[in-house]
């Protein structure tokens, strides 16, 4: 029954996944005085992508070729083990690993492609990508063990359960201030990266995709987007667990606190400009003093 109804909370995530980004789309237009695209637009533009055929090099490796897949699927293996709280895991044990990882090996297999490709703003955008991650990677882990730590184990169920029942602390709100922060680098938005940009010497995990087309480009959109939710719902899981009891089950919290982690995504990508490169370390390193002090205040 575990593995049903982790099939079943891929396909649900995997669904719901381009509306999450349609919300965020569409408030940011909204923010901006726009009217926006439609909550719905991320359908009909995977629609095109999946429309159309593939134009390919013809001097790339199979490494070009099954990126887009690895990239997708590992989102997937991602979008099975986020914490939901719908159900709880046979497996358990270190899952939080193979969480993290597993989305750094779809992100190792894009860079890749985009040096395979030949290209010099792939090149670009892909040396770009693996020098933000990694500042990322570690300060994520760090952030992440401030729960692992409350929970004694590094299991994404445990983890939960132990989130959820632990009270507001200090501890608590420097970790989800952290996690925020490391929310909009994870999900490449501003002002890490900007993912409507269409200035070449800008660009980072745009970058890195500019050699796809049709089918492909689909699919590491769809990754992009479903990569985006499981960590909105690390998020809401694991930083902001707290459910008003006795009004609405945490089911309808859960997806409420989706909505809200999205609009504040907006509200961070309206109110600020894309910062320059060398200096994101420096808000890197002010996100791992906030872990850091989370951990002390436990």
């Amino acid at each position: 029954m575990s593995v049903f109804f982790m099939f079943l909370q891929v396909v649900l995530l995997a669904v719901l996944a381009p509306l999450v980004a349609g919300v965020i789309k569409n408030t940011k237009g909204k923010m901006q005085s726009r009217r926006g695209p439609g909550y719905f637009q991320v359908y009909f533009d995977l629609r095109k992508f999946f429309n159309k055929d593939n134009v390919i090099s013809p001097t790339v490796s199979w490494i070009f070729h099954a990126a887009p897949y690895i990239y997708f699927a590992t989102a997937l293996g991602a979008a099975a083990l986020a914490p939901t709280l719908l159900f709880d895991r046979g497996f358990n044990y270190d899952s939080l690993f193979v969480l993290v990882y597993m989305l750094g090996l779809g992100r190792f297999f894009l860079a890749l492609a985009s040096l395979d490709a030949g290209s010099s703003f792939g090149g670009m955008g892909g040396s770009r990508e693996m020098y933000i991650n990694v500042l990322v990677e570690p300060v994520l882990m760090m952030t992440l063990f401030t729960v692992a730590l409350r929970a004694n184990g590094t299991g994404i169920s445990q983890m939960a359960s132990a989130a959820t029942n632990s009270g507001v602390s200090l501890s608590a709100i420097l970790a989800a201030i952290a996690f925020l922060i490391l929310t909009v680098a994870e999900t490449g938005r501003i002002p890490v990266d900007n993912p409507d940009t269409h200035l070449e010497l800008t660009m980072v995990h745009e970058g890195m995709v500019l050699e796809y087309s049709g089918r492909s480009v689909g699919l590491i959109f769809w990754g992009s987007a479903i990569k985006q939710l499981v960590t909105i719902l690390l998020m809401v899981n694991l930083f902001l667990p707290w459910n008003p009891v006795g009004i609405l089950p945490p089911v309808v919290w859960m997806i409420i606190k989706v909505l809200v982690i999205a609009v504040v995504l907006a509200g961070i990508e309206t109110s600020t400009n894309k910062m320059r490169l060398f200096r994101l370390p420096g808000l890197l390193i002010a996100t791992g003093c906030l872990s850091l002090l989370a951990i002390i205040a436990m």
